[in-house]
């Protein structure tokens, strides 16, 4: 699978999560100074062993800055001279550890914060995104970006950028001190780096479409395991497991090829990297072992300079290593900018106005929608309804009655025409002030994995327990949630399992009388019940519609009769629309729908 051009470069991407993690700064900062505190550290840990070879074995004095901590007279023998070496040996191991304690802890609370408020600003990102946007994609690939993707802003913000500096400073530090021991270490050591620089080049650009390519592999594999879990007891009857494990398998292949490929470049990168430093290790010691013999230097400092060299090389192996796997994390800070930077289908426009109630009078203008550009689903479809009236809207599957309503509940934009509300267009009402005037009952009802109160709470989170029980018993749910052993802190399951299609229907519909909106819409709410529930939800469904502007959606003809308008679409194009004015043209029109059916 291959991939389109960067978004987006490496420095734009660090700009970007700079000013994302602002509030962290002051944490970064701490790690930072820890960072910064392990450069002492590593510097002191080969003096005890510099001690013992030239102090305790040789005739070197000890540093001063050594022998002012002792009281004058004390006699710094060999037997005290060892003895001070491994005290120091076991405090600089203490120090060590007990820095690296203290920096794990801000390393993680830092770390974990940030992911999660990157997380959170992705995901509500998400949710406001058009459905458009959803149909396309699917959900698995937003999954993975929340958990997955944004992970990648703890690699760099957190363990990248202070790693790096502490690195950078490292080698610094290294060089200034093989400086004032021979400057012919610092320049072996200097001309090592362009090679270094040279391949970290080479590799980046290769590493980052290798690393988007498995990335896009893993979401694939994703996508497989959440519509397999998700239509899971379709599976389960057509014994399909077999076939989802080899769907599964298939995929993860692909990406586990990628990254197989990914991880064989980095190596590569590696052993280069390893050979060009082992080279630099080599012709210093070649070149430290001829100045020990000229009396240029003692063996103790040929020691302290190859022990120094290995803690300069790490720091460069490690900037360089970095700059090469921190390709991965770059790929998915693209993709979840990518999201972030999204373009909405349905924008909010400027000014747009707070409303808090609408009356429900819904006007069409000359309304024609495509999901594809030169397909249109609906085409310059224009009625009026007046508040309070009932709309029933019949045609045969796919004419554009599910879409008619996603526009005026605007889930999309038309791309012609306009829609208006009150005599507003809807454009210039503020999208969740609007959308909020809206109770719908799907065919299909939706149901969170909680408890039923919190269900017909779900668009009055604020309510009562009073108001919870008044809505259940209006929608004819009162007998059974009472029958249930948790009453109404029954767990209802994932999409709501453990209840009855009727049941969860009602449920639905007693979130609707909770919600007491203006505008009704009812999506076939009747559609996959028995007869003696259909009853039921009618009763219900009739007492919810009083006093609202409702769009009933439905095949069953003999509901239409309770309308007081009825829209026929048939492919995409209003055929007709039928006024129950009592004259006897909405029998003779369902009638005559009723035989063309049949």
């Amino acid at each position: 699978m291959g991939r389109a051009k960067a978004s987006y470069s490496s420095l734009t991407l660090l700009r970007r999560i700079l000013l994302q993690g602002k509030a962290f700064w002051p944490h970064t900062t701490g790690i930072f100074l820890l960072s910064l505190l392990s450069v002492p550290l590593s510097l002191l840990v080969p003096v005890p062993l510099k001690i013992i070879v030239d102090s305790a074995f040789g005739n070197v004095p000890l540093p001063q800055a050594l022998t002012r901590i002792f009281p004058a007279g004390f006699e710094f023998n060999f037997a005290n001279t060892i003895l001070i070496a491994v005290g120091m040996l076991v405090l600089i191991e203490l120090l060590i550890h007990l820095h690296g304690l203290i920096s794990w802890v801000l390393h993680s609370y830092t770390g974990e914060k940030l992911v999660l408020s990157f997380r959170t600003l992705l995901f509500n990102q998400i949710q406001r995104l058009s459905l458009t946007y959803h149909d396309k994609t699917g959900v698995s690939d937003s999954l993975y970006r929340i958990q997955y993707d944004t992970s990648s802003i703890r690699t760099l913000f957190v363990n990248g950028i202070s790693s790096i500096l502490t690195s950078v400073i490292t080698v610094v530090g290294m060089l200034y001190i093989m400086t004032a021991i021979d400057w012919h270490f610092t320049v072996i050591a200097i001309a090592i780096i362009p090679f270094i620089i040279v391949l970290v080049r080479i590799s980046q650009e290769k590493m980052r479409n290798q690393w988007f390519d498995v990335k896009q592999q893993e979401s694939s594999a994703m996508a497989v395991v959440h519509e397999a879990l998700s239509a899971l007891r379709v599976v389960k009857a057509f014994a399909m497991e077999g076939h989802e494990e080899g769907r599964f398998v298939k995929r993860s292949e692909h990406a586990f090829r990628s990254t197989l490929k990914a991880a064989y470049t980095s190596g590569i990168f590696d052993l280069l990297i390893g050979v060009i430093l082992a080279t630099g290790t080599a012709l210093f010691l070649y070149q430290g072992s001829f100045f020990v013999q000229a009396g240029k230097i003692t063996l103790g400092e040929l020691i302290l300079v190859m022990t120094y060299l290995g803690q300069l090389f790490s720091p460069l192996k490690l900037i360089a290593k970095s700059l090469t796997s921190f390709q991965s994390a770059f790929v998915g800070l693209e993709r979840a900018y990518t999201l972030i930077d999204k373009e909405k289908d349905v924008e909010e426009m400027p000014g747009a106005s707070h409303v808090k109630r609408v009356s429900g009078g819904v006007r069409f203008e000359n309304v024609t929608f495509e999901y594809v550009k030169g397909s249109p689903v609906l085409q310059n479809i224009s009625f009026e309804i007046k508040p309070g009236q009932k709309v029933g809207i019949m045609g045969s599957t796919g004419s554009g009655k599910t879409t008619l309503i996603n526009l005026l509940i605007r889930f999309y934009e038309p791309t012609q025409g306009k829609i208006f509300m009150d005599g507003r267009d809807i454009r210039e009402y503020k999208i969740a002030d609007y959308r909020s005037q809206f109770s719908i009952v799907l065919q299909d009802p939706v149901l969170f994995s909680t408890t039923i109160e919190e269900n017909i709470a779900y668009g009055k989170p604020e309510a009562g327990k009073k108001e919870i029980q008044e809505a259940s018993v209006a929608a004819h749910a009162g007998d059974f949630i009472q029958r249930l052993p948790a009453k109404f802190e029954t767990e209802v399951g994932e999409r709501g399992v453990q209840l009855s299609g009727g049941e969860r229907q009602r449920i639905s519909i007693a979130r609707a009388f909770l919600k007491n909106a203006p505008v009704l819409i009812l999506d076939e709410p009747t559609s996959s019940v028995d007869i003696r529930t259909e009853q039921m939800i009618m009763d219900a469904t009739k007492k919810l519609m009083e006093g609202r502007t409702t769009f009933l959606i439905t095949h069953r003809l003999d509901i239409l009769s309770h309308c007081d308008v009825i829209i026929h679409l048939e492919k995409g194009q209003m055929i007709d629309l039928v006024m129950n004015d009592k004259s006897g043209v909405l029998e003779e029109k369902i009638s005559s729908f009723r035989q063309q059916a049949v």
